[in-house]
This record gives C-alpha cells, sequence and structure tokens, in this order.
C-alpha cells in the first residue's frame, strides 16, 4: 500500500514545493509595496469608521507582523496561477489525454473565479458588514480597531469568498471524471442549501445581511454549477427515471 503511494507522495511534495517556492519569491516582491497594499485593504474601513475614530496598533511588533500578513496574501494571490497549474499537473496522471490539454482553461477560470469571489466581498460585503459592525453602538463606544485584528479579518475574508466562489469550477472537474452530474446536483439540493446558510454563518461577521450576502451568490453559483454538469456530464433517461421512482418511493 505504502510503495503504491510513494510516486504519489513524491508528486505531492514536488507540486507542493513549488507552490511554496512561488509564494516565497511573491512574497518578498510584495513586501516592496506593503503600504500601498495595506492602504487598499484599510480604504473601505476608513470609509466607514465614525469622526473621532482611527486605525491603531497595541503592540509594538504588530506594525512589522501586519506588513508581513499584507505581503503574504499579496503574495498568494499573485501566485494563484502557479498554484492552480501545479494542482493540475498532480491530478493530471489520471485523466484522458484530451482531458491534461485543458490545464489553461483550468488555470484562468479557477483563477478568475477566485478574483471575482474577492472582488465580491471587497466592493459589496465589507462596506455593508463594516458598516453595519463599526457603526452598531456607535453613541457608546468609540471604534479603535487594531491594525493586526483588522488585517487578519480581511484576508481570511476575502480568501473565504474566493474559494467558495471555485463551485462552478470544482463542479466542472467533478462532472468531467464522472463522479456527479446534474440529477445529483438537483437532488440535494436542499441540502446544499442548508449547507451553505451554515458555511455562511461559519465564514462571515455575525450579521445575518453579510451571511445572505454570501449564501445568495452562492446559491446562485450552484444553480449554474447544475448547468455546467448537466453539459458536461448529463444524466441519462434511464438514470433519471431510476432517481425519480426513488424520490417517490420516499
Amino acid at each position: 500500500m505504502l510503495e503504491e503511494l510513494k510516486p504519489h507522495l513524491i508528486e505531492l511534495r514536488k507540486r507542493l514545493g513549488i507552490s511554496v517556492a512561488v509564494i516565497f519569491v511573491a512574497f518578498f516582491v510584495c513586501f516592496a509595496f506593503w503600504e500601498p497594499l495595506l492602504h487598499w485593504m484599510i480604504t473601505p474601513l476608513e470609509r466607514v469608521l465614525p469622526e473621532g475614530s482611527s486605525v491603531i496598533f497595541v503592540k509594538v511588533h504588530e506594525p512589522f507582523f501586519t506588513a508581513i500578513k499584507v505581503a503574504f496574501f499579496a503574495g498568494l494571490i499573485a501566485s494563484l496561477p502557479i498554484i492552480f497549474w501545479q494542482f493540475w499537473l498532480f491530478v493530471a496522471p489520471g485523466l484522458y489525454d484530451h482531458e491534461k490539454k485543458m490545464v489553461v482553461p483550468f488555470v484562468f477560470f479557477a483563477t478568475l473565479m477566485f478574483l471575482i469571489g474577492a472582488s465580491f466581498c471587497y466592493y459589496v460585503v465589507i462596506p455593508f458588514g463594516f458598516d453595519f459592525l463599526i457603526n452598531f453602538g456607535n453613541t457608546l463606544f468609540t471604534a479603535l480597531p487594531s491594525i493586526g485584528e483588522y488585517v487578519s479579518f480581511f484576508t481570511k475574508l476575502l480568501i473565504a469568498f474566493g474559494i467558495a466562489f471555485e463551485l462552478p469550477v470544482i463542479t466542472f472537474f467533478l462532472a468531467k471524471i464522472g463522479l456527479v452530474d446534474d440529477a445529483m446536483l438537483k437532488n440535494h439540493f436542499r441540502y446544499a442549501i442548508i449547507i451553505i446558510f451554515l458555511v455562511s454563518a461559519l465564514l462571515t461577521p455575525p450579521d445575518v445581511l453579510t451571511q445572505f450576502l454570501m449564501a445568495g451568490p452562492l446559491i446562485i453559483l450552484y444553480g449554474i454549477s447544475i448547468l455546467i454538469a448537466k453539459s458536461v456530464n448529463p444524466t441519462s433517461i434511464d438514470e433519471d427515471d431510476e432517481e425519480d421512482d426513488e424520490e417517490e418511493k420516499e
């Protein structure tokens, strides 16, 4: 068993090593521009801060480690095409020859969907969510957000939305190798809705508006995923009839 897994583990180590090396190089490049990158990150926060409030740091080492967080996040985003490419090369040996040629579309759309998810979070979710959180109870408290905690929260939120928006790409990949079809996604739609709202509640700030801003697009993306699965791996008529009979029995 271990002998059979050894080549896969060696290949996995190789792909992870290349991805980490690329992120490492991108990190140092981005570290030279950490100040404008940080300014871009805190712009949504500054827009909703009430008068008399400002962003502060409370620990001596906080500015330096914040710069590291900013550079690492930017380096990770810049390295996404290489990371997705290395992932594809890792799974490629298990694909057919015509499927291996889809590396460019996969890398392009995986990167694009991540950026769309992160952009949606930055331009829609964060302004609404932070406006509610910062200004809630501002007559009783003065908002003095810590830069370190803000950057950590900001990056986690953008990454969460970026990963969530990969749903159509993941569906395409699973449908291409025959693991899912449109009927399967349709039959599990109710369970998917529950999971989407649970994930949204875990990944977003604790307010209903922000949770719906994540759950809503994910539900739409799930519907798009059904159409993708139908075009890539449609359910046969016989399988469709069997699933309908099972639903009637239930």
